[in-house]
């Protein structure tokens, strides 16, 4: 028979898990992002949006997608917001009308010198070396390629 004690360890503690751990630190990080884009004029969204375009600018809806592990349905509302607020332009590809380019704007474009001030910013808010978080970082994209690999 089991105790009381024995029942309640063998209920998962939220603080020993992995995913938990993951979950708050992404919302302290678009907590923080959000009061840094909050000069851009930009939500978090955006702001990823945007950095995939500075990369790469006249892409297809669909490669954006791809770049941020996004379906259309889920994109196509943020491009039209964005499209509105004048950062970028969609328009149907002449080789293939199901296709839709994104491209940036002049003011679009010109917000990528303002956005190169948030990353010094968001690696002061870490307290990390920089080398640290680039190990962070490897780790992470170690862990959603497997991760993505268990779930396919």
């Amino acid at each position: 028979m089991e105790t009381p004690t024995q029942t309640h360890s063998a209920v998962p503690q939220l603080d020993a898990q992995l995913c938990f751990a993951l979950y708050s630190t992404s919302l302290a990080m678009s907590k923080l992002y959000r009061k840094l884009l909050r000069g851009l004029g930009l939500t978090y969204s955006q702001y990823l949006v945007m950095m995939v375009l500075w990369e790469k600018n006249e892409l297809t809806v669909s490669e954006v997608g791809e770049r941020l592990f996004l379906d259309s349905a889920t994109l196509t509302p943020l491009l039209k917001r964005m499209e509105a607020a004048e950062l970028l332009t969609r328009t149907r590809a002449a080789s293939d009308e199901r296709q839709v380019i994104i491209k940036l704007t002049p003011h679009g474009d010109a917000l990528r010198h303002e956005a190169a001030k948030l990353p010094p910013s968001i690696l002061q808010a870490t307290q990390c070396t920089l080398d640290q978080v680039v190990g962070m970082k490897h780790q992470l994209d170690d862990l959603r390629a497997s991760l993505m690999n268990a779930s396919a």
